[in-house]
């Protein structure tokens, strides 16, 4: 069993490599051989858009360009697509192609890049098919030019709103879509292209102007883009040969017309004479040329419709779609913008606002100033207010005790305090203060944030509301103020004794120097009391042996003062003393001894 599932498993894988082979071997691509450019080097002429409006015809005036206001065929298909084979007259070759009719171009074309968004930018190339099929179009037809060395895309191209790049004022024959649904055809100086009074939603440049005005315009259009062309020649060449054709115009009534033909050039086809009056026999007002030869292709629903006319490689005997530029895509109907600016859904076609919103492109509030007044903004959902302010139109005040955007948060003012009703800061009345106005004034303040010192005698303080003098204060304020003085006397006791005992005179001397002093003053008094005593015991013995006590003698008159006066008396009267028959004699018991 398990050799028999190895076998079928190498069956299939040789199976598969098979189909491989044979996808490689069919895949076919195009050659590029049929070229139908309209200039031998670069793209368009060289002169200016004033050359062009000076060129035109004076019946045209200023005016290079023509304008179709829109159509809006909601209730018809998005578009009809037509096939033809016709004879071409003065001639006997025949034609096949298709004509395919849009009602409504602002909501269902779109010019394409190369690929899908990015193309041109990264100098892509890609078939219809593909572009048409990542875009989900319904008919698509090639566009614009390109470079066939490079790939560059040719000339001006904006895709749904988006310029994706400008020509830089090449004049050549231009198709584009404004915002307003406005159909132009033209020729646009690089002002025109990038005005954004009524922006281009669409744009791509052809080369010629077929009809202007449902009249043939060829040869207007060669004076204006005239130059030399590149493979086939001049541009006159370039008009006259046969090929595959592509063109886009619209009717009387705005619709658009987009035009293709099978061909070969220089072989069959048509040339642009036949084009512009077979386009004008079916009622088309005004319409350019855009790619043809190799580039001319037709897809429906995703899948080639036309018989293109590059070969194939490897097998020539193919015929190969070739990867071109730009894509004109007819899609089911879309909103301009597709997303409604955000405030809406697209339902066929059209925006379906939201509440708030209206407007074709829901770009409108419903609420429009000044609605809301000076305090408020309108909005999806009407007026929104400032802080601070309520009410349909935002004209009344927050209520007392609210505050903040919608009035809905809740003041915390005390006391009969006031609030902000923007931010909630609570407005005090007099005398009382804090966030919350919850605290009274300090003591000898009052009025509106206390700011205000009492003016009592002897520093009393006041009432914190009026800041009178005589007002009796509340039991809770004179319990305060009991307890303040309580507290404020016992902190001056503390502080008098502090005083006190920093004051108090300290001793100079040390306590060692102290029993020093005593010391020696009670020695002396020793000494001085001995002294005595040895004095008392010598008088004592005197006492008691008066032999031994001595005396002296002293005259009276000295003892008295009289010598002294008798003394100067005996100097006036010439007697002196000396002559006195008395002498003075002392006596002592030493002499009285010796007597």
């Amino acid at each position: 069993m398990a050799a028999v599932s190895v076998k079928c498993q190498v069956v299939w894988l040789l199976l598969w490599l098979c189909v491989r082979l044979s996808e490689t071997e069919n895949t076919r691509v195009s050659m590029g051989d049929d070229i139908l450019q309209p200039y031998a080097h670069g793209h368009g002429p060289s002169h200016s858009h004033r050359h062009v409006r000076d060129c035109q015809s004076v019946v045209n005036g200023n005016s290079t360009y023509e304008n179709q206001p829109p159509s809006h065929h909601s209730g018809l298909p998005v578009a009809e697509s037509m096939v033809f084979v016709s004879d071409v007259p003065g001639s006997s070759r025949m034609v096949y192609g298709h004509i395919t009719v849009v009602q409504d171009p602002l909501r269902t074309v779109s010019v394409l890049e190369p690929g899908g968004p990015g193309g041109c930018g990264m100098k892509q190339r890609a078939s219809v098919e593909e572009t048409a099929e990542a875009a989900g179009c319904l008919y698509a037809q090639n566009a614009g030019y390109f470079s066939t060395s490079t790939g560059r895309c040719l000339g001006n191209v904006v895709s749904d709103g988006r310029m994706v790049q400008d020509s830089g004022g090449v004049q050549n024959a231009q198709f584009g879509i404004r915002k307003d649904g406005t159909l132009v055809f033209g020729y646009l100086s690089q002002e025109d292209v990038l005005d954004q009074s009524n922006p281009f939603v669409q744009l791509v440049s052809g080369v010629v102007w077929l009809l202007r005005n449902g009249e043939v315009y060829i040869n207007q259009s060669l004076k204006a883009e005239c130059d030399k062309t590149q493979e086939t020649g001049k541009f006159q060449t370039f008009v006259d040969v046969v090929s595959a054709r592509t063109a886009v115009g619209h009717d009387a009534e705005g619709k658009l017309i987009l035009f293709h033909i099978d061909g070969q050039t220089g072989v069959r086809g048509m040339n642009l004479w036949e084009v512009a009056k077979l386009l004008k026999s079916y009622g088309v007002i005004n319409a350019i040329n855009l790619d043809g030869g190799g580039s001319s292709t037709y897809v429906t629903d995703g899948s080639l419709a036309s018989y293109p006319s590059d070969h194939c490689v490897p097998d020539n005997r193919w015929r190969c779609a070739r990867p071109v530029s730009t894509v004109l895509c007819v899609h089911q109907r879309r909103c301009q913008p597709e997303n409604c600016n955000g405030h809406g859904d697209c339902v066929d076609g059209r925006c379906r606002c939201h509440q708030g919103w209206e407007g074709k492109e829901c770009d409108s509030l419903v609420c429009q100033p000044p609605a809301c007044g000076p305090h408020g903004v309108c909005t999806a959902g009407g007026c929104v207010c400032d802080a601070g302010w309520r009410g349909k139109n935002c004209s009344q005040e927050c209520l007392p005790g609210f505050y903040g955007d919608g009035c809905n948060q809740t003041c915390a003012c005390f006391n009969g305090g006031s609030c902000d009703p923007v931010h909630g800061r609570c407005a005090c009345p007099s005398g009382f203060h804090g966030d919350t106005c919850e605290q009274v004034c300090p003591l000898g303040f009052f009025g509106p944030s206390c700011a205000q010192a009492c003016r009592c005698d002897d520093l009393c303080p006041c009432d914190p509301q009026t800041g009178s003098c005589n007002a009796m204060l509340q039991g809770e304020t004179n319990y305060t103020l009991h307890r303040a003085e309580h507290c404020l006397a016992k902190q001056m006791f503390t502080l008098w004794r502090r005083d006190e005992e920093a004051h108090r005179e300290q001793p100079h001397l040390t306590e060692r120097s102290w029993l020093l002093i005593t010391s020696t003053l009670a020695s002396l008094l020793s000494a001085s009391l001995l002294l005595h005593f040895v004095r008392a015991c010598r008088s004592a013995a005197v006492a008691h042996f008066p032999e031994r006590r001595d005396y002296s003698y002293a005259r009276l008159a000295d003892i008295n003062g009289a010598y002294s006066r008798a003394e100067a008396w005996s100097r006036k009267s010439g007697f002196r003393p000396d002559d006195s028959d008395s002498q003075d004699e002392i006596w002592s018991p030493s002499q009285s001894g010796r007597s």
